[in-house]
């Protein structure tokens, strides 16, 4: 089965391994997915992540990350680019999730980033998602 949005499909199995308080979450591995894990490890949201290679596809295991009273450290995602919209966001506006306490993640031409570093390089590019 053809799949149209992995990276929502990535989104919501996070947020559904979030909402039952699963230690880790397994989704088929991709580029893109695999620099979006390492934003949300870099930015402390997952506790780490791993690719296993496996036959027909390689998969993306990402470790959870709950604090001392089983709250999840990620309070919400989002999905704002889909595939029958695009949004892009210009070099000079700095996508912010939440006034600043979240993450927005950007597709820019040198890379997946946060909308943070993409405003301090002075880049623009495709608003994929919040996170919170």
């Amino acid at each position: 089965m053809t799949m149209t949005d992995p990276i929502a499909d990535m989104l919501t199995r996070i947020r559904n391994g979030l909402l039952v308080r699963h230690p880790d979450v397994d989704v088929p591995s991709s580029r893109v997915k695999a620099s979006i894990a390492e934003i949300l490890k870099r930015e402390g949201y997952i506790a780490d992540y791993s690719v296993t290679q496996r036959a027909p596809q390689s998969s993306l295991r990402l470790q959870l990350r709950y604090n001392a009273n089983q709250e999840p450290a990620i309070a919400g995602l989002k999905r704002v680019s889909k595939p029958g919209l695009r949004i892009h966001v210009q070099k000079k506006e700095a996508p912010r999730a939440f006034g600043g306490i979240g993450i927005s993640i950007v597709s820019t031409s040198q890379g997946i980033m946060t909308g943070r570093e993409a405003f301090r390089r002075g880049i623009g590019g495709e608003l994929m998602a919040y996170v919170w």
